[in-house]
């Protein structure tokens, strides 16, 4: 199964660093619709899926940052004599951290919006039996002590379609 989980995390990761549709991309189209909207762009994209503690002991914590990860893979067998047919729950983890308290939550629900506005824009087929009919929600987690001072993280999970 890791097959399946890594080939469809890095076609999230892929979508996420387009240079023409690209989280990034769409914060700055945000941005020029919106002159009191402000957000520094994502400094990091990345498959993992670790606590805040790990990420920073380990030097891994670059803020704004995107975490990719599958949670949960279900092989329901829906289209029978198929070798895995079923869904992959993927997430999308932002966290976002500075050393003041405000406009953190407005800064996260920005890269949100960016995230989710991709998502929305990336329905269909994924390729390689995984497809995207859209759908998504999203968790924030209150603000907590780490990073710069103050981090929030919000989770994006949406499912994949898979069949194989």
């Amino acid at each position: 199964m890791a097959g399946i989980t890594g080939r469809l995390t890095s076609s999230v990761v892929t979508k996420l660093q387009s240079h023409t549709d690209g989280v990034n991309i769409r914060l700055g189209a945000m941005e020029s619709a919106d002159s009191t909207l402000s957000a520094v762009g994502i400094r990091n994209i990345s498959t993992l899926n670790t606590s805040v503690d790990i990420s920073e002991k380990a030097g891994h914590a670059h803020y704004p940052a995107l975490l990719v990860y599958c949670d949960k893979l279900t092989n329901s067998l829906e289209e029978k004599f198929r070798h895995f047919s079923g869904k992959a729950h993927m997430v999308v983890e932002v966290r976002n951290s500075q050393d003041k308290l405000d406009g953190l939550e407005a800064g996260t629900q920005l890269y949100v919006d960016a995230l989710c506005a991709m998502l929305d824009d990336s329905r269909g087929n994924w390729g390689g039996g995984a497809l995207y009919c859209g759908g998504y929600t999203v968790n924030y987690e209150p603000v907590a002590k780490g990073g710069k001072n103050f981090l929030q993280k919000a989770k994006v999970g949406f499912d994949v379609e898979v069949s194989k």
